[in-house]
């Protein structure tokens, strides 16, 4: 297995003039292994059906490259809102972007674990903890059916992203995993995606050595082997444990080059694709793709 087929990388890519000849094109260009993409408006709740022909040559054009790809599902999406309307249209838009997914032959649609937001009142005098055990009971009505229907091992895969742990997280880090995955009976099609920013904002050694390598040993002892189905690579504009979410370029930030190198070299990550959401990460000159491609070089030199 070629460095290239063992761990893909590639960047989130716009759609802007189609999945084809915007997506695959800007890929292309970038000389990306993999991509992602949100086939809707991110920041928005309308449903793009899309077109069956225009999809039908997605699948075509990946295929024939041997591109690996991801659907991001939108930011507002919260399984965890206490709000009915947000609830409901969140997990219209999981469902959907999973059928879009299966159209599109890519791999998985990345989720946002999401958080219960409303702070206690007067009006509402539960308890954290009983607003949060409210959360996590929608997340398992919501998402154990559409997880049913991923019946066929072909089928894409769920891939639950953990946050930052900004506001009131239900899965920030890597340990809540292990609550989130329960929730969901660790369903054979819930993933997992590791955000390298999230994660280390959200208290994961990343910054020392040794530190990415058992995160992701606990990432496996959590959920077994084969949940682990991709990376974000981003490194972080702030220190670990401040959790805030802003990506920094691969080694500006704090987490720094060493990590990703055992990212690349940890048994665990075998076939698993590295897709950039990092400033700039768009741009032909971004310094973000030659190091990742160097770093992964040297983890099996």
């Amino acid at each position: 297995m070629t460095p290239h087929e063992r761990n893909p990388i590639g960047t989130h890519v716009q759609v802007g003039k189609g999945l084809v000849k915007g997506a695959v094109a800007s890929a292309d260009a970038l000389g990306c292994e993999t991509l992602q993409v949100f086939v809707g408006n991110p920041r928005g709740w309308a449903l793009s059906p899309g077109r069956p022909e225009e999809d039908k040559e997605f699948r075509r054009a990946i295929e024939a490259r041997g591109m690996r790809a991801f659907i991001h599902a939108p930011y507002l999406v919260n399984l965890g809102s206490p709000t009915p309307a947000t609830y409901e249209r969140s997990a219209a838009a999981v469902a959907h972007n999973l059928r879009r997914a299966a159209d599109l032959g890519v791999e998985g649609v990345v989720v946002h674990t999401g958080s219960f937001v409303t702070p206690p009142s007067e009006e509402d005098p539960t308890t954290p903890e009983e607003r949060y055990a409210a959360a996590m009971t929608q997340v398992r009505e919501a998402l154990l059916p559409v997880l049913d229907e991923l019946a066929d091992e072909d089928a894409p895969w769920l891939l639950l992203e953990p946050t930052a742990g900004q506001g009131r997280s239900l899965c920030a880090g890597v340990e809540d995993l292990t609550a989130y995955l329960d929730v969901l009976d660790f369903h054979p099609k819930a993933g997992i995606c590791l955000d390298t920013c999230h994660v280390f904002a959200a208290g994961a050694p990343l910054d020392e050595i040794g530190g990415a390598t058992a995160t992701v040993d606990r990432i496996v002892e959590i959920g077994g082997p084969g949940r682990l189905r991709l990376i974000h690579a981003n490194d972080s504009m702030d220190v670990r444990g401040a959790f805030k979410d802003r990506h920094q370029r691969i080694g500006d930030g704090h987490i720094g080059t060493a990590a990703f190198g055992e990212l690349f070299a940890h048994p665990a990550t075998e076939g698993v694709p590295f897709v950039l959401e990092t400033p700039g990460s768009r741009d032909p000159e971004s310094t973000c793709f030659p190091r990742l491609r160097t770093l992964r070089e040297a983890a099996y030199a």
